[in-house]
């Protein structure tokens, strides 16, 4: 496989990439799932060359003040979050063999060489992932070209990898679950950013089992800098409650059910105007997550 080139791209520019990253990173095992700011998973075989650059390089400024802890708030709703986790109904007894299809509504950044960026309309996305991670997947996002296209397996033993039968053994501590996170997350302009990234990539396009879901919400009140946000919209025009932080001028939102805590989807939304042509207050991103299950066939849909 070729390596995913490096280049240091100016602040918030990584996020314009955010579909492609989100394939990506299953297809190169050498890279951990950081996040575009959304990113996320793996690109479609023959779709790399699509990409410019896939990881920025973590560059902290000095003399910067640390960014605050996370609100009691925040900790508080995750906490809530992670008890709802922790009892979500996972199918029983998934076999090595099946694949986890996750269906979603998306909307991402795109730009046109150097014009202007602007929000995709809101598509369907659908992926058939291997849950032991050692078979070839599926991506069906008609909107962005790909019908049909395979998603590499994943090759065992790498830390980062994201199939059901790996995230099993990740820890259901807390304190580990954190020191995974910083592990493996990369990118962004810090460490809190690429880890609370890292956060709402596994929310949004993974199988977490119960426990590890847990302690992965847990593991997200430590990040520095979270908030709340009392209503925010997904992909699909549903409200929920968020827990977010900004970076960048850009606010990520992980938005849950106000009732249940499920995971509902995310929200990017400017804070400033950024130079890239979105103006103070434009969604930048956006996603729903429909519906998640197991299924026995790559391209089975239930």
């Amino acid at each position: 496989m070729s390596q995913l080139p490096d280049q240091d791209l100016p602040p918030g520019r990584h996020r314009l990439l955010k579909e492609h990253l989100m394939t990506e990173i299953r297809r190169e095992p050498t890279v951990a799932p950081v996040r575009r700011r959304f990113l996320r998973t793996a690109l479609v075989a023959g779709a790399v060359a699509a990409v410019t650059a896939v990881v920025v390089p973590l560059t902290v400024p000095s003399g910067d003040p640390a960014p605050p802890a996370a609100s009691r708030q925040a900790a508080a709703l995750l906490e809530d979050i992670a008890l709802a986790a922790e009892h979500a109904d996972v199918p029983s007894g998934i076999r090595d063999d099946q694949f986890v299809y996750i269906k979603s509504k998306v909307a991402w950044t795109t730009q046109d060489g150097d014009g202007p960026a602007k929000l995709d309309p809101v598509h369907e996305r659908e992926v058939w992932l291997s849950a032991d991670g050692k078979k070839e997947g599926l991506l069906e996002e008609p909107y962005k070209g790909f019908r049909n296209e395979s998603l590499e397996a994943q090759t065992p033993g790498i830390p980062s990898n994201t199939n059901y039968r790996h995230l099993q053994t990740l820890p259901t501590d807390p304190d580990k679950m954190f020191e995974w996170i910083k592990d493996v997350s990369q990118g962004g302009s810090s460490k809190d950013e690429a880890n609370f990234v890292l956060v709402g990539d596994l929310a949004r396009e993974s199988l977490m089992p119960p426990a590890q879901a847990a302690a992965l919400y847990r593991a997200a009140a430590r990040i520095s800098g979270v908030f709340v946000i009392d209503d925010a919209v997904d992909a699909a025009g549903r409200h929920g409650v968020a827990v977010a932080r900004i970076d960048d001028g850009e606010r990520l939102e992980l938005i849950f059910d106000k009732k249940t805590k499920e995971f509902l989807g995310e929200r990017e939304v400017a804070v400033e105007d950024l130079p890239w042509g979105f103006k103070k207050g434009d969604v930048t991103a956006r996603t729903a997550v429909l519906e998640r299950t197991v299924v026995d066939e790559r391209g089975e849909r239930p």
